[in-house]
């Protein structure tokens, strides 16, 4: 008796405990539900804005995103708060940038902060130092895709980012596809002739090309390395566009270029406590105030990286490292 008893009181503890922390699950859930559609639905538009734009920005945050709103009212949002698409390219021009000898190996690292971001620029002096690293076996079986560091080490270079993006099924890609076009050494080794995208690359006077094209016109402007992403955020000193917020709070990778030829590479962390991460709008002001004459827009989130001097220099957002990407810009 004594130990039925016993059996009985216990399962009554555990039915008790159980019911009171399904209970507990379930009232969090409805208060962070609330507090959201508060948020959300709140009388500060442009808070809700961003915080919509920045969740349509990533994989699980679409999900989030869609339990609050139509998807009429998410394109209506994401329409309102961008930057608006460009049919301008870089300007062709046949000179060719004169670096000082004693300027040629200078490389710079600056500190970025803003409200709510912290990053890494690195300004190049010599443009003819960098050049692009390319999974050259992408595509084939089994062949993932390369750590940016790993780019860097096989080339011997000093200094490495990501470059375009990639086939990311479910956030699971392995950096073997690369989207769009990629450019090598003045090659078409990824898309089609006729493909029209985001192009950024370098030409063969190491001036940055940036602007909507088909990689037949790429080829056609010289461009010898480029890749497929995007937006493009300045050509020929005119930013772009921008409605609202100018989009989302994420960690970001951006390619300029200044007057004097240096080559600017931005890494934003985002996604943190220490750095919720930039708007284009942001990255924008950044490469505007070091002189961008033309910039755009790489592939970012946990995609970003910067490596320096065999290390990794910014705060990336993975817990399991930088992700394998099938292209990069590296420093010689």
């Amino acid at each position: 008796m004594a130990r039925k008893r016993i059996k009985s009181t216990v399962k009554l503890k555990t039915k008790q405990t159980f019911l009171v922390s399904v209970t507990v699950i379930i009232s969090i859930l409805i208060t962070s539900y609330i507090a959201a559609l508060i948020i959300l639905r709140g009388p500060s538009t442009t808070l809700s804005n961003l915080i919509t734009s920045t969740m349509m920005e990533t994989r699980r945050g679409k999900a989030l995103a869609h339990l609050f709103f139509s998807s009429n009212e998410i394109e209506t949002i994401l329409q309102k708060n961008t930057l608006v698409k460009t049919d301008k390219v870089t300007d062709y021009t046949e000179d060719e940038f004169v670096i000082p000898e004693d300027e040629k190996d200078n490389i710079e690292i600056i500190d970025i902060n803003g409200s709510t971001y912290k990053g890494k620029l690195m300004i190049i002096r010599d443009p003819s130092r960098i050049q692009l690293g390319v999974n050259l076996l992408m595509e084939t079986e089994s062949q993932k895709g390369f750590l940016v560091e790993e780019f860097v080490a096989s080339e011997n270079a000093i200094a490495g980012i990501n470059a375009g993006g990639f086939d990311d099924p479910g956030g699971k890609g392995d950096g073997s596809i690369p989207y769009g076009i990629v450019i090598k050494d003045g090659e078409l080794i990824s898309g089609k002739l006729t493909d029209y995208n985001s192009i950024i690359g370098f030409n063969d006077k190491n001036r940055l090309v940036v602007g909507n094209m088909t990689a037949e016109q790429a080829l056609s402007y010289n461009i010898v390395d480029a890749v497929t992403f995007g937006p493009i955020l300045i050509v020929n000193y005119e930013p772009v566009a921008i409605t609202g917020t100018g989009g989302g709070l994420n960690p970001r990778t951006i390619i300029g270029q200044r007057e004097d030829g240096s080559v600017l590479l931005l890494a934003i962390d985002g996604r943190q406590t220490t750095s919720l991460g930039a708007t284009y709008s942001d990255c924008i002001e950044i490469m505007m105030e070091y002189g961008a004459m033309n910039a755009a827009n790489l592939d970012g989130g946990s995609s970003t990286v910067m490596v320096y001097d065999g290390q990794i220099i910014n705060n990336v957002v993975s817990m399991n490292g930088d992700r394998r990407v099938p292209t990069a810009w590296i420093v010689k």
